[in-house]
This record gives C-alpha cells, sequence and structure tokens, in this order.
C-alpha cells in the first residue's frame, strides 16, 4: 500500500541519516536501501529535508497523542508538565542516535527543516498546543496574567530539554531525566512568585522576550 511505501521510505532514511549523518545520505542511497526506485522515493518526497519535516511532524502527533492522556486525568501545572515531559522522552527514546544528525541539520541558519523555520509551522503547532492545554486543564488556575505567556516559556524550555537530550550520554538519557524533575519543581517555585503583587512587571518583560524568538508571537 502507497502509505505503507511512503513510511518505509522515511523509517530507511532516519536509520540512514543515524549511520552516515545527513550530509552524507543521498535520496538515491535511501532509496536503494528501501528497495525502490529513485522516482518512487521522490513521488513521497522531494527532498531530503521534507523526510526530516515529515520525522519531525511523526514525532510531534505522538507526543500529542500521548500527552492527551497523561493530561485527561487533570493535575497541576507541575504535574501535567512533568507527565508531558515525561511522555515527549518516551517518543523521542528510539531515536536518540538520530538525534544529532537532525539537530545539526536544525541549527543551520536559514533550514527549512529548525523549529522556528515557516515551513515547520505545522509541526511546531502541533507542539505549542501540547504546552497550551498543560497550561488550560492546569487545577488550580495559573494566575491570569501569567496564563497567556507561560505555554509559549514551556514549549522553548522544551527545546532546550529536547538540546540536552539529544547530546546526553548518560545511561537511559537518566540526566535529562533529572533535569526534567528539577526544572518543573522549579518552576513551580517560580509560579509561587508570579501570584505575588508586583509580578506583572516581570510577566510583561517575559512577553517582550517571546515575542522576538517565538514565530508566531512575531510583530506582524
Amino acid at each position: 500500500m502507497p502509505v505503507d511505501t511512503r513510511q518505509h521510505i522515511l523509517d530507511t532514511a532516519i536509520k540512514l541519516f543515524e549511520q552516515r549523518g545527513y550530509a552524507g545520505t543521498t535520496m538515491r542511497a535511501i532509496a536503494t536501501e528501501a528497495g525502490v526506485a529513485p522516482s518512487n522515493a521522490y513521488y513521497w518526497f522531494a527532498s531530503k529535508d521534507q523526510l526530516v519535516q515529515e520525522f519531525y511532524r511523526r514525532i510531534q502527533v505522538a507526543h500529542r497523542e500521548r500527552s492527551a492522556e497523561v493530561l485527561a486525568g487533570g493535575g497541576s501545572l507541575t504535574e501535567r508538565l512533568l507527565a508531558v515531559e515525561r511522555a515527549g522522552i518516551e517518543v523521542m527514546a528510539p531515536y536518540h542516535g538520530f538525534g544529532s544528525a537532525f539537530v545539526g541539520t536544525a541549527i543551520v541558519p536559514g533550514a527549512t527543516v529548525s523549529p522556528f523555520s515557516e515551513e515547520s509551522a505545522g509541526a511546531r503547532e502541533l507542539s505549542m498546543q501540547i504546552y497550551r492545554d498543560v497550561v488550560a486543564g492546569a487545577s488550580p488556575a495559573v494566575p491570569p496574567k501569567l496564563a497567556p505567556v507561560l505555554p509559549d516559556m514551556l514549549w522553548l524550555a522544551h527545546l532546550s530539554v529536547t538540546l540536552y537530550w539529544v547530546i546526553d550520554t548518560s545511561p537511559a538519557q537518566e540526566r535529562t531525566t533529572q533535569l526534567i524533575e528539577r526544572s518543573v519543581a522549579m518552576l513551580g517555585s517560580a509560579i509561587r512568585v508570579a501570584r505575588l503583587p508586583g509580578a506583572s512587571s516581570l510577566v510583561k518583560q517575559l512577553g517582550a522576550v517571546l515575542d522576538v524568538v517565538v514565530p508566531e508571537r512575531r510583530p506582524s
């Protein structure tokens, strides 16, 4: 079936990217390894960048599906965020070897596979919605002055965790797990500070920083 062929080509590409690196892998090599004609590979994916984009989208879909399961049970902000970040690591775990190839490609200036690129908008929206759901369903509710900026901040923090996960060589990336647990605990303390009078100025400054970094927040 066509969908199986498309999936097979993507799985083959991920394997070769891990083994040979992104630059050292050609579309022809992917087609050969997958046992399909180059024209067939190009029918499904016009370029290696499209293959990486599809991988990125697939990870976000899986993370959102896993997150929906854990978020359905409610909980505090820190409980929900901890569960979502753990789910993200579980989804990415099979691809740790591919991570460095993906990040090495994504950080090139102007790369279409960057999480911040226009081409990544669909996958990025899937990921960002997870953190909107984390905030929206938290009990007790997030302070109103913080709620508009917190999802974007959590998404950026997730990217940082992902980058650390890529370079984490500890067994089963246990240091990343520690990073998540301690960062979420620190967030709980920060939320308590945000409830205090006078925190509005700090929240506005945070929003201004996010306007620079997060694509969808950039002034038109």
